[in-house]
Parts: C-alpha cells; structure tokens; sequence
C-alpha cells in the first residue's frame, strides 16, 4: 500500500514535529486475597462459578475474557446484570492515586458499567466527561477527577488544558481506543509530563492485556 501511495502522500508523526512534553508510563499493581484469588482462578479453569447463590458460566474463551476482566477490576455480572462485588483492591489503588495527585486533576478511564457505579460511589465527586459543558469545566481545571469511557471519548475530545495525568482503572484489548484515549491529554497543547497509570490486578488478565497493549504498539 504504502508503494502503491508513496509518490502522492506524505506521512508524517507529530511526535517527531511538535515539542511534545515527556509521557511517563506508570504501572500499580494490587492483590486479591488468597479467597477471591481462589474464585478467579475456578472461573478460569472451569468456565463456571457458584458464588452467592449466583451461578455463572461462559461459553466460549471470548466470554471468559470478558467475566475474567470483570473480575480482576473488582466485581461481576450475574444474572439480569445483577453486580456482583469481589474485591476493592482497585478502588483503594485509585484512592491512593487520586490523593498522591495533591489536588490537581486527574482523568479515569473505566471498561464496565459496575466500574463506573462503584467509582462514583467511593468517589461522590467525581464528574463524567460527556458534554461540552463538561469538557469546558475539565479544561478550566474545574474538575477534580473526571471520568471517561475509551469508547465514547477516546476520539476528538480535547483535553490537555485541564490535566495531565490519566489512570487506567479497566483496559482495552483495543490498542486504537487505547492509545487515542491516551491522547486526549498527550496531544499538542499539552505543556506538562503526562503521567499514564494502569491499575492492574496481579496474577489475572490485566497482566495478559498489558503485555498484549505493548506488542501489538
């Protein structure tokens, strides 16, 4: 393809034109306890877990990604959507994250509807990130911690004027929506080092997502 192009096109990365500021990438790991270690381990090994008189299996290897995400970002799906709590190991990781930042603002990038229920219920001030008064509200530093899904803001939003440091609570397989995710505060504009942190689960698929994020780059 690019042959086929190369006498009418030009290529060009904006890393490799524009002054961009460093982007620090920042790994947190957190631990399950041996019990819900135990139950993440079943449902691996055995496509099917009974827990709190809800029973929930998977059909193939793409569903059990899924229920194994789920429950390395602290919680499950069971029946009719009913959530399904595990472990907080990520929302204390994020607490400590959120005070380590001594006030400026940080941008959360969640997967699950449960993730964004329990964040927002640790964390009541918390905004979304979804409409223009609320970019307008990020980009005046107006937000402590805001809060986007990489499907929906991954593309387009710009949002370097209100912060430079974004915290992966859920990751993506996707390495477009993740690293366009990313952009939205390292992208031209952006005047301070941009810190990236991923909260992952030791032991469990974020491990797995991480290392898939990196080769498929």
């Amino acid at each position: 393809i690019y042959d086929k192009i190369g006498d009418i096109t030009i290529s060009m990365k904006a890393k490799d034109y524009l002054k961009m500021p460093d982007l620090v990438m920042n790994t947190v790991k957190v631990k399950m306890s041996d019990k819900d270690g135990a139950i993440y381990e079943q449902l691996k090994d055995d496509m099917f877990i009974d827990i709190r008189e809800e029973e929930i299996d998977v059909a193939n290897a793409a569903a059990l990604s899924n229920k194994l995400q789920q429950l390395a970002n602290g919680a499950i799906y069971g029946a009719d959507k009913k959530v399904i709590r595990i472990h907080d190991g990520k929302l204390d990781a994020l607490e400590d994250l959120i005070e380590s930042a001594n006030g400026k603002p940080v941008l959360v990038a969640y997967w699950f509807k449960h993730d964004l229920e329990r964040i927002k219920e640790r964390f009541p001030f918390v905004r979304e990130i979804k409409t223009p008064d609320d970019i307008k509200a990020w980009n005046k530093g107006e937000i402590l911690v805001g809060i986007i899904h990489p499907a929906s803001a991954g593309h387009g939003l710009n949002l370097q004027q209100g912060g430079s440091t974004m915290i992966w609570f859920g990751l993506t397989w996707s390495l477009e929506l993740y690293q366009q995710t990313i952009a939205r505060l390292y992208r031209q504009g952006q005047t301070k080092t941009v810190v990236v942190h991923h909260i992952v689960t030791e032991g469990t698929i974020d491990e797995l997502m991480l290392v898939s994020l990196d080769k498929k780059k």
